[in-house]
């Protein structure tokens, strides 16, 4: 019931740097700049992982739809925070000192904060379905994963941007922009297995 929102989910991580390479060559200023977002973007990835872990762990065939809503409520919840942190740390560290960096430094925190917008929207629509009516809260499941496909897709585009070159280049080498994994679900969904874990950018390949 809940494999295609997990899938979508999978694939709308921001941050979570995929670079293979570690490069030296960024100067001190742009390694500086990639410290401190990094340092405060950790956290909040971390919550990222949990919420889609807990997704996933509610994907089975015998998963309750109240179950189901109530963890994806809490994980989109969850998420909404984490999008807005990510602005806020993104936002207090300025501009990255490189050619056009104040440009796309606006449109990524722009982008961070209608991503938290969007996921406050998603947690809105789950909570008003039914799941007593299962056709229906299967129904409205697959529109919501389409949601949240579309948000996974295009509203990351500054994003993909500020983690390009010299950039994207020092934010790999920092610890805390490196993708975490999921120790438990949300504690505000306390329901949900905690034998599985998850990242965001981890692939869920299975079809409802």
């Amino acid at each position: 019931m809940n494999k295609k929102l997990a899938a979508a989910l999978s694939g709308g991580a921001v941050l979570v740097l995929t670079l293979s390479g570690c490069s030296d060559d960024s100067d001190d200023k742009v390694n500086d700049w990639a410290k401190k977002v990094c340092d405060q973007v950790q956290p909040q990835l971390q919550k990222i992982a949990n919420a889609n872990a807990a997704i996933q762990q509610q994907t089975g065939d015998e998963s309750k739809p109240a179950d189901v809503q109530k963890t994806d409520s809490a994980a989109f919840q969850q998420i909404s925070q984490a999008y807005k942190a990510l602005g806020t740390a993104v936002q207090s560290a300025g501009a990255p000192p490189v050619e056009g960096g104040e440009a796309t430094h606006k449109e990524a925190v722009k982008e961070l904060n209608a991503s938290s917008t969007a996921y406050v929207n998603l947690k809105t629509k789950v909570d008003a379905l039914d799941p007593k009516d299962q056709a229906k809260f299967a129904d409205g499941l697959t529109g919501i994963a389409d949601e949240l496909t579309k948000i996974s897709t295009n509203g990351d585009q500054a994003l993909r941007k500020l983690q390009s070159g010299e950039v994207g280049s020092a934010m790999a080498k920092q610890k805390g922009c490196q993708k975490p994994k999921a120790s438990a679900p949300p504690a505000s969904a306390p329901s949900a297995p905690t034998s599985k874990s998850a990242s965001p950018s981890a692939s869920a390949t299975e079809k409802s």
